[in-house]
């Protein structure tokens, strides 16, 4: 008999959104790190990266692609996001009397430090598995504390007071619960997760310039050939796939929103050779650069 009751429990905080949100779409909330997510029907595979956050279904499907990973999540399932990633996400599931409904929580890293360090939690096994990206059923606990958070959008006058209580409230299940072996991994000091995220951190910042991995290595205070291991196993891709997918997704960012053609976008991300740009953005994307803008401006019509 297959177990349904984190369906059930997700049901209610679905309808609340549904009823707020009143049209499908992504909507931002007056909690700047929570946005909502409604489609009424599924959605081509979309490349973007994945950052550190709790991803929460509450209706319908979705199907994320991770290098040769495929991850399914539906509803009353919780994904927790630990390392910024690219991924291939795309709803499987959303009916307009059935819509996907999702809710987005951005952690913070330095609260999930502080937090793991307050409980006085465990130290992990050196042989425990970790996961950059893991997937569990959503339980009463967490369920409660998240409508009580996304219910501030009826009290503003409690907003200010409440949400960073409610925030450190979710670490906190978060820790505690089935996610915690992969999130108290991140906050281990030490670890070689805790070192991959500050390069991984800082290469979101500096992917235009010209970057060798011995000086990213350095970074990480690790041989080069033990960073590209660690790297590889945290992230699920090497060092050198993650910046020129970070590469590639900028300017497909700003072609896209600002309105560059396809040479001055590659310059801009740091690709010298405008043909090499063409190749791999049609390896990543599946069509040339021209071609996926007027796909993706169709889609938007």
């Amino acid at each position: 008999m297959i177990d349904t009751n984190h369906q059930e429990i997700a049901k209610p905080l679905a309808q609340k959104i549904m009823l707020f949100a009143n049209k499908a779409g992504d909507i931002t909330s007056h909690t700047p790190e929570l946005t909502l997510h409604i489609r009424n029907a599924p959605t081509d595979p979309l490349h973007c990266i994945y950052t550190l956050s709790l991803a929460v279904v509450l209706q319908g499907a979705k199907m994320l692609s991770v290098e040769n990973s495929v991850l399914p999540c539906s509803g009353g399932q919780t994904m927790l996001t630990t390392f910024d990633l690219p991924v291939v996400s795309h709803v499987t599931e959303a009916t307009r009397h059935q819509p996907f409904v999702a809710m987005v929580l951005k952690l913070d890293y330095n609260l999930i430090l502080q937090t793991a360090a307050e409980l006085k939690l465990p130290k992990q096994s050196r042989n425990e598995t970790f996961a950059p990206i893991s997937i569990h059923n959503i339980d009463a606990g967490l369920t409660d504390a998240l409508t009580r958070l996304f219910e501030l959008e009826y009290n503003p006058a409690l907003r200010d007071g409440l949400q960073p209580l409610l925030m450190k409230e979710i670490v906190i299940r978060l820790l505690q619960g089935p996610h915690g072996p992969h999130l108290r991994k991140l906050a281990s000091e030490g670890s070689p997760s805790s070192h991959i995220v500050r390069v991984v951190s800082w290469l979101k910042t500096n992917f235009m310039r010209p970057v060798q991995i011995d000086e990213l290595a350095k970074q990480a205070h690790m041989s080069s050939s033990t960073f590209r291991q660690h790297f590889k196993t945290i992230t699920g891709t090497s060092p050198l796939q993650y910046l020129k997918t970070l590469r590639l997704q900028e300017a497909r960012d700003q072609m896209l929103i600002n309105g560059l053609d396809a040479g001055q976008a590659s310059g801009v991300v740091g690709y010298e050779s405008p043909s090499q740009f063409s190749r791999e953005y049609s390896r990543l994307f599946g069509l040339p650069p021209q071609k996926d803008m007027q796909r993706l401006r169709q889609q938007q019509l």
